[in-house]
């Protein structure tokens, strides 16, 4: 049950302060009573109540001080003013020095009692709002950084999912922190204090990735010179992340969904069935679906792991949060390389905004990096930038363009008219790109990862463009 909200009463003249504490006794709120303005100031500090119902004339000092004093220090205390010395100039100026209502002296019964409410509601629905605000602005989170509406609500999602037994299917382009919002998971939910175990299904040889994630008994195979905890074993009572699920071998995939289901496992070479507590988390850069019709991910193991589906969006779409993660990356590396690198200027901003990050995060991350082992500077300047961004000259290129318009509406402010020669020559990029992207996957042989590698897109940007043509 929540506890009442406190208010301090300021009072110096106890008949009125027992006067007050009756009206307020049905009040369902916890009442503190102080009769001077040093025992006020005491209470507040230990206390700090909800509502400080104030007296201006005090036997040591002026009520108003201890207003300003309460501003100034920034306590989320609301204050009611009481005075006999009421006037609409003294009433103004109190308001002014941030008081939430002024009574004036004698105080009516239902009039405290209604002031009282109100404030304190208002107070209520005034954190209601902070703390909904502050959930929904949040610039850095276990590991990421980005205060975007796409993170915000991929934060959300985290905060909400971590705390459950759910399997999570986490998606996104490489580069985008799918292991990031693993461990963020792992962190924000019950078994943060267990070990996080990531596995690499892409990495480890097809012969070695049973031993991998089961362990293996001694003399299991050649090298098996002892026995061995697997990954499932070493996350016990913790988080397994099987990060790109899809390339992980179709007969092995079969034991995996029992371990999924069962929680047991036998490692290489023993019959013993050992169960353990784990909670799954997997990730693949490729589009789940289409990797099942393509028949590298069993459709049952599929639904088994896919209960809660996280989408990391690329971050050609997070808006402001390049420029957010573009400086965190310069001050840390700053520190490391003992550079003097402070910011960015307009051109090179123009460009990370306007470039498509093909590799995402972790390119952004190599591209700081580079600058900042080859240079030294105060400002990163776009000669500063390596292959492919100091090609994409935004800036002036931009300024070109606009020039060539103005001198040309200088000349001739008529409409500009295009030759038919050139018009016919201009094919729309729609057009183009689909022309480019159907060529690719014919070279390819029909091989749409393959491709994609070719073309530096993700496969999923493909079959998104595929499925978009075809509606």
């Amino acid at each position: 049950m929540q506890d009442k909200p406190s208010v301090l009463l300021v009072e110096d003249s106890e008949p009125l302060a027992l006067l007050y504490q009756e009206y307020l006794t049905d009040e369902a709120i916890n009442l503190d009573i102080a009769s001077s303005g040093a025992e006020a100031i005491a209470k507040i500090e230990s206390t700090l109540p909800d509502l400080v119902i104030l007296d201006l004339m005090l036997p040591d000092m002026n009520g108003q001080e201890i207003l300003c004093w309460i501003r100034e220090k920034k306590f989320p205390t609301s204050v009611i003013v009481a005075t006999g010395h009421g006037s609409v100039d003294v009433a103004v100026e109190i308001i002014r020095s941030g008081a939430d209502d002024f009574l004036e002296k004698p105080i009516d019964a239902n009039r405290l009692k209604t002031t009282v409410r109100n404030i304190l509601e208002k107070s209520k629905l005034k954190h209601l709002v902070n703390d909904f605000q502050n959930s929904f602005n949040r610039k850095n989170y276990h590991g990421f950084i980005g205060s975007s509406l796409a993170m915000q609500t991929i934060y959300k999602t985290i905060d909400s999912a971590a705390p459950s037994t759910a399997t999570i299917f986490i998606t996104g382009e490489s580069g985008t922190g799918k292991e990031v919002a693993a461990e963020a998971i792992h962190n924000q939910g019950n078994r943060k204090t267990a070990n996080f175990v990531p596995l690499n299904c892409g990495a480890i040889p097809k012969d070695l990735m049973e031993s991998e994630i089961f362990g293996h008994i001694k003399g299991a195979f050649t090298g098996a010179l002892s026995e061995r905890k697997g990954a499932a074993s070493q996350a016990d009572k913790g988080t397994l992340f099987l990060d790109e699920i899809g390339e992980m071998d179709l007969d092995l995939q079969t034991k995996l969904l029992r371990f999924v289901q069962t929680g047991t496992f036998q490692k290489v070479g023993s019959n013993k069935l050992e169960k353990v507590d784990v909670r799954f988390l997997c990730a693949t850069n490729r589009d789940p679906l289409q990797a099942v019709n393509d028949g590298i991910l069993r459709e049952d193991l599929y639904y088994r792991l896919h209960v809660v589906p996280i989408h990391l969006p690329p971050l050609r779409d997070r808006g402001d949060d390049i420029m957010q993660i573009a400086n965190n990356f310069l001050k840390k590396y700053s520190k490391e390389e003992g550079k003097l690198f402070k910011g960015f200027s307009q051109d090179v901003d123009a460009v990370f905004r306007q470039y498509v990050w093909p590799g995402n995060v972790r390119q952004l991350q190599n591209v700081i990096r580079n600058i900042m082992v080859l240079h030294n500077e105060d400002i990163v300047e776009f000669e500063h930038l390596p292959p492919p961004l100091n090609t994409l000259d935004f800036k002036k290129e931009t300024n070109k363009y606009y020039m060539d318009i103005s001198n040309t509406m200088e000349i001739n402010s008529n409409p500009i008219k295009v030759p038919d020669t050139v018009s016919s020559e201009i094919r729309p990029l729609a057009i183009v790109e689909k022309e480019v992207i159907e060529n690719a996957i014919n070279l390819c042989q029909g091989n749409i990862p393959k491709a994609a590698a070719m073309l530096e897109v993700s496969p999923s940007t493909i079959y998104r463009k595929k499925q978009s043509w075809e509606c």
